[in-house]
């Protein structure tokens, strides 16, 4: 069965090579530190430290530190070049880290007076934290592979004597081992209940390689860093284009679909709509007509009351093209201000929509009118029938 590419990019890249030292090669010490000490000047007086111990020149040496902020000490640790053989060297090509087996438990949050005992198949070591961030001391005890558990555990009683002080003691029967990289700056080391996280630039002063080499190493671990980071990128980018494309895709399908439903309802649709037109064109021949007298009747009264005397229409057209509810009046006034008033009066009877006077010629106090007056649709009735309005 294939792995999920999803599961492939949840799980980051892979945990980092470490070659573990047996801890028998190499000798510790404890050197002081000044407190304020910067990173490079710690680094600087642990080489100094290691030199001046050392019985041969720190070239000849496979060696390396721990040291913390602000810690007045420093782990310092060594071994003879010739003590490794060609084969083990060689064992140690695409390794990301190499140090000796107790530098694994170097990261751990400790109390003071705690004392950490390895086992490995060629002896035990104990790893002792006084009252600081850095192991005071670490001894290794050398044992045969078959020796028995009594030789073992005979093996770890002198080792808590030789530490001394030890309030709590913690027994890690297995190695750690190192988790998959989930930042660039830290490696986490983990065994059953025990965790040390370590930042990458202590797991680099804990690598016994020539250190000019490890800044080339450590360069090109930043480089497949970013070119993990770039491909998770890039893949991200190309998931999300797949997603739009099938997206797009299913979008034009889909409109597919609605437009071979519109073509088809469409001749039903219109059929019924043109049904529809043609039934309210047929009951408005059958149930409304034009009414032209009964619009002359609104506009001037049942007694000629709301017309002026001071107007005379000359003319009046009701048209069914125009709208049934329309009525154009033309006419003639010695009063142009009666026309205006006129005007008002229409607008305000309860049964017109709209009146709207425009003049003509006006010669002194003569003037020509085209009075436009429209009713309210139904509020006009056929005369002999009664239609209540109110304002």
């Amino acid at each position: 069965m294939c792995a999920s590419p999803f599961r492939l990019l949840r799980a980051g890249p892979p945990p980092p090579k470490v070659a573990f030292l047996s801890d028998a090669l190499f000798f510790t010490r404890s050197v002081p530190v000044a407190r304020e000490a910067t990173p490079a000047e710690a680094a600087t007086q642990a080489e100094l430290a290691m030199e001046s111990l050392s019985p041969f020149p720190l070239a000849q040496l496979y060696y390396g530190w721990f040291w913390a902020p602000g810690a007045e000490s420093a782990l310092v640790f060594g071994s003879y070049r010739r003590r490794f053989t060609g084969e083990q060297v060689a064992a140690w090509d695409g390794a990301e880290l190499v140090l000796p087996a107790f530098c694994a438990v170097l990261g751990a949050r400790m109390e003071p007076a705690t004392t950490v005992i390895l086992s490995a198949t060629d002896g035990l070591t104990a790893v002792h934290w006084e009252a600081a961030s850095v192991p005071a001391k670490v001894i290794h005890a050398p044992l045969q592979p078959e020796a028995t558990d009594d030789a073992r555990a005979q093996a770890r009683e002198a080792l808590l004597r030789e530490v001394g002080g030890s309030k709590k003691v913690i027994d890690l029967v297995s190695p750690l081992t190192a988790e998959p990289a989930t930042s660039d700056r830290e490696v986490v080391f983990r065994g059953p209940d025990f965790v040390s996280r370590l930042s990458s630039s202590a797991a680099a002063a804990l690598d016994v390689r020539d250190k000019t080499e490890l800044a080339a190493l450590r360069g090109a671990r930043q480089r497949d860093v970013l070119l993990w980071r770039i491909m998770l990128g890039a893949a991200a980018a190309l998931l999300l284009l797949v997603v739009g494309e099938f997206a797009l895709i299913g979008g034009r399908e889909w409109q597919k679909v609605r437009t071979r439903q519109y073509n088809a309802q469409k001749p039903l649709v219109d059929k019924i709509a043109n049904i529809h037109e043609l039934t309210n064109r047929i009951e408005d021949l059958a149930t409304k007509r034009l009414l032209p007298m009964e619009m002359v009747g609104q506009i001037v009264g049942e007694n000629l009351e709301r017309k002026p005397q001071e107007i005379q229409f000359t003319r009046m057209v009701a048209d069914q093209s125009r709208g049934l509810y329309m009525i154009i009046v033309d006419g003639k006034s010695n009063s142009p201000a009666q026309v205006t008033a006129y005007e008002t009066t229409l607008k305000n009877l309860p049964t017109v929509q709209s009146a709207e006077v425009k003049f003509g010629q006006v010669t002194g106090e003569r003037a020509t009118f085209t009075l436009t007056v429209i009713f309210k649709p139904g509020s006009i009735t056929p005369i002999g029938n009664t239609v209540v309005s109110s304002r």
